[in-house]
This record gives structure tokens, sequence and C-alpha cells, in this order.
């Protein structure tokens, strides 16, 4: 039998009643500070969209590599989304000259006439596209919102998050992931005992 794909209206009905569980949880205990990076080793390759900014310009997410990403998938009418916003907002000014970059994908079924007027409004600083439900499915089928994804300099998978997280935490992930060191290519150079020099070694 044939697996129903969510549609982005599914979604919005779940994440309400997500967002109103998850509204009430933050109110009634602390959210755990830390935060959860999966080792490198575990880490998989981000999927990839060509999506269209509020000026008709195409984001590809691949474009970042290179960059620290933080991916998150929200809408106007979503609650939590409503909080994490200004942090992100924060980010994007805070680490921006660092090589790293919010990119918010909204999942809004009325398309740019709900999200542009929301943009102004909250004078958000970073990237944010349209999403759709095939973008929805090629990062396993998002089914609730706000979904964010941290993306490391590699363009792999980091950490996920379903749901409102503190602020440390993605501040923590964010910190960690800047300051590791960046994957060098293999050269195959050799050092020379007593000199300074390595000599390259053409690889096999």
């Amino acid at each position: 039998m044939q697996e129903r794909k969510l549609s982005v209206r599914s979604i919005r009905r779940w994440t309400l009643i997500a967002a109103a569980l998850a509204i009430l949880a933050a109110c009634e205990s602390p959210i755990p500070d830390n935060f959860h990076l999966k080792p490198v080793s575990e880490r998989k390759t981000t999927p990839d969209f060509a999506l269209k900014d509020a000026t008709g310009a195409t984001v590809k997410l691949s474009d970042y590599k290179g960059k620290v990403v933080l991916l998150n998938f929200w809408a106007t009418w979503c609650g939590p989304c409503k909080i994490e916003i200004p942090w992100f907002m924060d980010f994007e000014k805070t680490y921006k000259d660092r090589n790293f970059a919010v990119v918010g994908v909204s999942m809004d079924e009325d398309g740019w006439d709900a999200v542009k007027p929301y943009v102004e409004e909250k004078k958000m600083n970073y990237r944010v596209v349209l999403g759709n439900d095939q973008v929805s499915q090629l990062f396993g089928s998002i089914e609730s919102l706000p979904t964010t994804i941290v993306i490391d300099r590699e363009g792999r998978i980091a950490s996920m998050h379903i749901g409102l997280v503190a602020k440390n935490t993605y501040q923590k992930e964010i910190e960690k992931l800047l300051e590791a060191p960046r994957d060098v290519p293999k050269t195959g150079a050799v050092r020379v005992p007593g000199s300074e020099f390595a000599w390259l070694r053409a690889g096999n």
C-alpha cells in the first residue's frame, strides 16, 4: 500500500496542535541547557533544493557550502516560530561575519501574500524562501513546525530540532560548528625530518 504524503495543509493542522503543547511545556518547565551535535562520522549530506525568495531570485542550499547554516522550516501562523524568529535574527547579525547564515523556508499555504508582509513587519534580516510539499519530502516529510536543521560547513546535517527548543541550545551548536576545524583535502604531504617543508607525494 502506497504511503500517503502529508500536504502543507496537513502539516498546518498537526502543527497547531503541537504548537499549543510546545508553548505549554515551555511555560511549565525549563528547557534543558544542552546541545546534541551528531558526530562527524554520523552526519549525512543535506538534500539540496532550489527555491525562490521574495525578489524572485533562486536560492540553492548547496550555494551555502562552506558556511554553518541554520535551516528553519516555519510559517506565519506558527506560534513557536514567532518566538524563535527574533533569536535567528540575532544569530544572523552576530555570526554573519564568521561564515554563518540563516535560511528560513516558509510553509505558508497562502504563499508570498502572507509571507512578504510578515517578513517586512518583523524586519527579518535573513533569507526567506517559499517551500512546498516536494521540499518537505526531501527532508523526510516535515510534519510539524518549527523544524530546524543545523548544517555544518561541509553541507552535512549536524543536528535537527522539531518544535521549540532553547535559544542557547542553538547558540552552543552554532558556536561549536564555527569553532570546528575545516575539513582539509588530503594532499599526501610528507614532512621530511629536520625540514620545515613537506614533499608532495602523488596519490595512489
